[in-house]
């Protein structure tokens, strides 16, 4: 029924079609839209989601990259497999491989540190400072000194926020139409708590990855920790379990078709207000380029993992991060040709100019020509674009980016902290010290130096004008393979940067003592740093301009939705987001229509025994036999295990709570169907969908399969 008054509402023009479910909203922005909410199913005072001290908002956190939410008054944590991923590889060795084998801790003391650099960030307060940055900036700035007057306006407000325990960061919106300061509590001690195995929690593999049918169990759990005095602190044994102000409630009779679904969460990137140029060159170069790079990087890897399975595990993250990419890219390419995107972008950029020649007047002309400026300068920016890719290759590599990272800090460490760049103040050196920690459970020297002289065999292609003199004169003239790994194995065999307590090490030391450094790779690193701040102080230059011109497209493109009463969702950008919208199938070509739900069935009609679809023989036998507990569906007579819902989600939503009409768990956010992979540029609501692992499946898989019983009870989960 819910579904049919939905449906006559739209006819009847009483919610907005163009924002019926397309958004990833602000909470700020809810009450704006509440109408359509309501119309929706959300029983919530869209208010209260404003409130981000408040329930549920307060129970959201960020894990830097993924999202989750507290469900414990202990700190417990849950969010996706492929989201505790990296502690689950932390804590793996051949011998004893957790990602495999799944972990379960029982009480606090079997919990597992995770990684160094693994954060909890619970948000507390968003600020608009928009008039602090613009009050910074004069007309006739260049793009370099327009850029480093809002670079100084972010430290400077950052500075005044930033407290014992707490990060602020100001966040761009609209390409900087507005900034708004981001307050967030950051949790430093995080540990593993529980993960199903990984013929459960990545059942399907990279084979089912984007796709419908899912059956998936994408869900593990951490637990935030902090200082006996419950302030936030680096990993101790010491510490203790942190109490959030709210908790996020457990619907364990989960959704059914047609009912109201939200996620909050933390989106990563989206490029909705793109222009058509831009739209064109993902299409014609960035995607074709990124998905050829990466599939060398895994063919290195899973060539080194052959002869070493020490490779396997420690790469397994990298390895799974960039075969989701891949096949990422490979989708948004065929979307955006379907979309036939390029000229829907230039249509919208037709229909805007004429709306704002129709409007007359000085301001409305002078938006037209700075859209005409800022089309020009994107064309300038693609000059470049390949020595940026083939040198991003390079600086990825572990021990160079190491060298690189240790020399700059040092020679930041030189200047006043608020006159550091960014990423190497004060406030970074933790995130520092963590990332050169955590590199010995993820650092192969033999298959980092395959990664190297990869990276290198690109380099030495490109036009002499765009490379490094400094590295080029490292490289003395060699230019084919076989002379590139003789320089890239000498490099290594030089430097001693592979090991742990030589990289802390060097972290303590001063820039005198770092150039004066016989490490081959610290002697490379602090030659090559001078070209490559020549190279950023270039890019900072052309971002600064862009920071001018870009507002002002956004400014066009807000009025002009705004005299249409729409409202205008800003491009995600890992700021706290929400989405709505309802559990419901999709047919995505002719003759095809999908169901919202998949079921326990599926995975036995799927098991091959062969991985990714080696689901565990304890489980196949239990849905055989039927043996749920109480966990399947009344109205569907089995159990549920992923479920569809036409929400507007994006990297970074991994993790997210799927919640229903009254804020409570019924999901967790962790994939979307083929179709919506170009939803990052355009998004269809008839096509896009998103996947949610069903909190029926999540709970039995814990109580039959894994017994954790010992979480159930702990979130406060009523036995069946």
């Amino acid at each position: 029924m819910r579904r049919l008054a939905l449906a006559a509402a739209l006819a009847a023009g009483l919610v907005p079609a163009a924002h019926a479910v397309e958004g990833m909203w602000q909470p700020a922005q809810l009450p704006k839209i509440a109408g359509t909410l309501k119309q929706h199913g959300l029983k919530l005072d869209p208010a209260t989601l404003t409130d981000l001290t408040a329930y549920p908002m307060g129970a959201i956190v960020s894990l830097g990259g993924c999202t989750a939410s507290f469900v414990s008054s202990d700190g417990l944590v849950v969010t996706n497999h492929h989201c505790g991923y990296g502690a689950l590889q932390y804590n793996s060795t051949k011998e004893k491989n957790l990602i495999e084998q799944g972990f379960l801790a029982k009480n606090f003391a079997e919990e597992l540190p995770g990684s160094p650099d693994m954060r909890v960030f619970v948000t507390e307060e968003i600020r608009d400072v928009t008039k602090d940055v613009n009050a910074k900036l004069t007309a006739g700035m260049s793009g370099k000194q327009r850029f480093d007057a809002i670079e100084l306006a972010k430290k400077e407000l950052v500075k005044a926020c930033e407290s014992d325990g707490y990060r602020c960061d100001v966040y761009t919106f609209h390409g900087g139409y507005s900034y708004q300061l981001i307050k967030q509590l950051e949790i430093k001690d995080v540990r593993l708590v529980y993960a199903p195995p990984e013929s459960i929690g990545k059942f399907g593999g990279d084979v089912d990855n984007w796709m419908w049918p899912r059956h998936t169990g994408d869900f593990s759990y951490l637990r935030a920790y902090v200082s006996k005095d419950g302030k936030s602190a680096t990993y101790s044994k010491d510490n203790v379990p942190y109490h959030p102000k709210h908790v996020i409630k457990v619907n364990a009779d989960g959704l059914e078709d047609g009912d109201y679904v939200m996620v909050v969460g933390y989106p990563g990137r989206t490029n909705r207000y793109r222009l058509a140029q831009e739209v064109q060159g993902a299409i014609s170069w960035t995607y074709p380029t990124q998905i050829k790079l990466y599939q060398e990087q895994l063919d290195t890897i899973a060539a080194n993992g052959k002869t070493n399975p020490d490779v396997t595990v420690k790469y397994a993250s990298l390895v799974a991060g960039l075969n989701n990419y891949l096949k990422n890219f490979g989708g948004q390419l065929e979307g955006l040709r379907r979309a036939d995107a390029v000229a829907v972008k230039q249509k919208q950029e037709a229909e805007l100019d004429a709306w704002l020649k129709k409007q007359g007047g000085a301001e409305n002309q002078a938006l037209l020509t700075d859209i005409a400026t800022l089309k020009t300068k994107l064309k300038e920016g693609e000059v470049t674009r390949e020595r940026d890719a083939d040198l991003a290759l390079v600086a990825r590599t572990q021990l160079f980016s190491s060298g690189v990272r240790l020399a700059r800090l040092a020679h930041e460490r030189t200047k006043p902290d608020m006159q550091r760049d960014a990423g190497y103040q004060e406030r970074d050196e933790v995130r520092i010290e963590g990332a050169l920690k955590q590199m010995e459970r993820r650092y192969d020297a033999t298959t980092d130096q395959a990664l190297l002289t990869n990276a290198l065999v690109h380099y030495v292609s490109l036009p002499k004008d765009q490379r490094l003199p400094s590295l080029d004169q490292w490289l003395a003239g060699a230019s084919t393979r076989t002379a590139i790994e003789a320089k890239v194995a000498a490099l290594y065999k030089g430097s001693k940067l592979g090991d742990t307590t030589e990289r802390l090490k060097w972290f303590k030391a001063d820039e005198k003592a770092i150039s004066a450094s016989s490490d081959s790779m610290l002697k490379l690193a602090t030659a090559v740093l001078p070209d490559l701040k020549k190279i950023e102080d270039a890019d900072d230059a052309r971002d600064g301009e862009l920071a001018k011109l870009r507002p002002r497209y956004m400014q066009a493109i807000i009025a002009w939705k705004e005299s249409q009463g729409l409202p205008v969702y800003p491009d995600a950008n890992s700021s706290l987001r929400v989405t709505f919208g309802n559990v419901q199938g999709v047919a995505p070509r002719d003759g095809v229509a999908y169901a919202p739900f998949t079921t326990a069935q599926g995975i036995v009609e799927k098991d091959t025994g062969v991985e990714p679809f080696n689901a565990p023989k304890a489980e196949t036998d239990a849905i055989k036999a039927k043996a749920f507990d109480g966990y399947a569906s009344k109205k569907q007579g089995t159990l549920p295990v992923d479920f569809l819902a036409d929400l507007d989600i994006t990297g970074g939503n991994s993790g997210s709570p799927a919640l229903d009409a009254e804020g409570r768990l019924v999901g967790l956010a962790f994939d979307g169907n083929w179709e919506s992979v170009s939803g990052d540029w355009l998004f269809n609501p008839k096509l896009n969908r998103s996947i949610q692992v069903d909190v029926r499946y999540m709970l039995w898989v814990m109580h039959h399969l894994d017994h954790a019983d010992n979480l159930l009870k702990e979130m406060g989960v009523p036995a069946k």
